[in-house]
Parts: structure tokens; C-alpha cells; sequence
């Protein structure tokens, strides 16, 4: 039995202006969400992946309404998240919240661990005035922070321990989805691991839905259950973890994964990078979007933009090869 979807984004666009122009009058727009649809499941973790600059962020922001869309439609245990005013967008803030990348940008420089997470208490009247002490220092041991943690600034604490204030800080107000995004970029190799195990064990204690953007695809293969990636603004695969990690539908999938650092012997890898690099979204390519750094392209994928193609798995991919068997390689075969 499928569990039911929490929270769907449909055909979600924004585009910004650009600092530059095109010609002589006319600023140009950067499509920053061309089109994304995706949904989340009650107590499952969904990846989100692609490289710097496909809209992963934008997205993570337009979905708690950090930012306004130009279209598309939100929609959270059933209300129309777009439409939510006054104490129900308050409510909805509440119930999905979002750690940054940089936890020491959003954390106040001038309050102590134990201040800031009293504040979210008494903002939100999650706790009594009485029992708040008590509250602080089960979210402190809930983020496996220092004891002495409430009575320090955020300065005092290293980048790993900072992530753990910002996500004991949103956990403060009882949140249902957990978007993180991109919050073990900037952490070393040991600290993201355990950074991992914190979400995968908040998971299960909590019953939390994780929403979790990340542009590495080794950090995400164990943590989520489904997996979406972006490309120039759009989800172009979709499907279970273990799916998408055996037999890739998409060729920008299947070179990511190439990608992906490996430990080797003699210290190198003998996978070829992604070619080329990403696209202007100021000038998107016609067709796919994929295809002037696809090895597979053809000439359909030049002028024709692909349909979603999906699978018996709800495997799906925008690939006009996606419908073909892909190998065990995970190479699409044929044309």
C-alpha cells in the first residue's frame, strides 16, 4: 500500500530577471523552475539532485514560500498552499520547515543556542513558559549537541555542530517535512556521515518527511527511498532509490553517476566526467535540453522536447530513449 502524498508541487515555474541585458532594451529571463512536478510521501525521504545552478535551491524556497512563483500549484495535505494567508500560512510554516546550507547565515550571531530555541518555542506557543527549559534540552540531546550548548553562541561551534542548531531549531516547532538543502556540502567527508545517520535516526524517532537536496549523488544513495533529478530547471528522472542507482533511464543520470568520486586503487578513477558545461538558463537549448552534451542524442532530441515516459515501477524519465530497455550498465540500449 502506497502511503499517501503529503506534499505535490505541479508544473512549479519562476524566472528571474537577469543583471544583463539582450539587445539594446529588453532584460532577459532566467528560468530558474521550468516546469517541476514532483510529489512527497508521508514518512519517505526524497533526493533531490543535479548539479549547481539546475533550480534545486529555488525550489526548496519556493516550496515554503520564500519565494513566489510565476505559476504552478502547491498543495500540502490538501490545501492550496499558494492560496494560505494570515495563521494558516503560519501553520504551514510550522509544519514544513527548511534548514539552509549555510547554518551560520541563519542562525542570530547575538543569541545563544538555548535563546534561539526558546524564541521558536514561545513564537509558536509550542511549550508552556515552565516546561521550555526542559524542551531546550531535549532538542539539544535530540541534535546529539554539547550539554553545555544552550548557554553558547554560534560562533563558538564548528560548521558540523552549527547544522545541528539549525535543524534542532526547526524540529523546535514540530515540523511534519524537513527540507534540507544542501546541508552537508560544506561539512568534511566523516562529519556528513554523521550528519546522515542524525536525519535517518530523526527519521524513525519522529516520523519525519524529508525533502533533501544535495548535488552528490554518492551522499543521497543511502539515504532516500526515491530519488529526482534536475537538469536546467526541470525533474528529467524520477524513481526509487535503488531504481535509479542500478539502471539510470536518463543519460545526464547515468553521467552523474559516472562521475561520482569512487575510491579506486592507485587513488584514481577511470570514470569520465560530465561533458561540457551547463547551459546559460538564460538560453536553454531547443529540444531536450540535455542534448548538446548528450552522448546518445540523435536528432529528434535537437528540435522535439520529451514527454515523461514512465515505467511499471513509476521508474520515469524525459528521454526520447527512456521507453527503450535500459542495461544492466545502465546505458539506454538502441535509438
Amino acid at each position: 500500500m502506497m502511503a499517501e502524498v503529503l506534499l505535490r508541487a505541479d508544473d512549479l515555474v519562476r524566472s528571474f530577471p537577469s543583471r544583463g541585458f539582450v539587445g539594446r532594451s529588453r532584460r532577459a529571463a532566467v528560468r530558474a523552475l521550468n516546469g517541476v512536478t514532483l510529489s512527497l510521501a508521508q514518512g519517505e525521504t526524497l533526493a533531490i539532485v543535479g548539479e549547481s545552478g539546475c533550480g534545486k535551491s529555488t525550489l526548496a524556497r519556493a516550496l515554503v514560500r520564500l519565494i513566489e512563483l510565476d505559476s504552478g500549484q502547491i498543495r500540502f495535505a490538501g490545501a492550496d498552499v499558494r492560496a494560505l494567508q494570515g495563521d494558516a500560512l503560519r501553520q504551514y510554516n510550522r509544519r514544513v520547515q527548511l534548514v539552509f546550507q549555510d547554518p551560520y547565515g541563519s542562525l542570530n550571531p547575538r543569541m545563544t543556542v538555548g535563546e534561539m530555541l526558546e524564541e521558536a518555542l514561545h513564537v509558536h506557543s509550542i511549550v508552556p513558559g515552565s516546561g521550555r527549559t526542559t524542551r531546550v534540552a531535549e532538542l539539544v540531546a535530540l541534535a546529539r549537541l554539547p550539554a553545555d550548548a544552550t548557554h553558547r553562541l554560534p560562533h563558538e561551534f564548528s560548521g558540523g555542530q552549527r547544522q545541528r542548531i539549525a535543524i534542532a531549531r526547526a524540529l523546535s516547532v514540530e515540523p511534519q517535512v524537513l527540507i534540507a538543502d544542501e546541508i552537508v556540502s560544506a561539512l568534511d567527508v566523516s562529519v556528513q556521515a554523521q550528519m546522515l545517520n542524525l536525519l535517518l535516526d530523526l527519521q524513525r524517532d519522529l516520523g519525519l518527511t524529508i525533502l533533501f537536496v544535495s548535488h552528490d549523488l554518492r551522499v543521497v544513495r543511502h539515504l532516500a527511498h526515491r530519488v529526482a533529478v534536475m537538469y536546467l530547471g526541470r525533474v528529467v528522472e524520477v524513481g526509487e532509490a535503488d531504481s535509479v542507482f542500478q539502471s539510470p533511464l536518463h543519460p545526464y543520470t547515468q553521467a552523474l553517476l559516472r562521475a561520482a568520486p569512487r575510491m579506486q586503487l592507485g587513488g584514481r578513477s577511470e570514470n569520465a566526467a560530465l561533458a561540457g558545461e551547463l547551459p546559460s538558463p538564460l538560453a536553454i537549448p531547443s529540444g531536450c535540453s540535455f542534448h548538446p552534451r548528450c552522448p546518445l542524442a540523435f536528432d529528434r532530441c535537437r528540435v522535439e522536447a520529451p514527454s515523461l515516459h514512465a515505467g511499471p515501477d513509476g521508474h520515469s524519465a524525459e528521454c526520447h530513449l527512456a521507453e527503450r530497455v535500459a542495461s544492466p550498465a545502465g546505458r539506454v540500449e538502441g535509438r
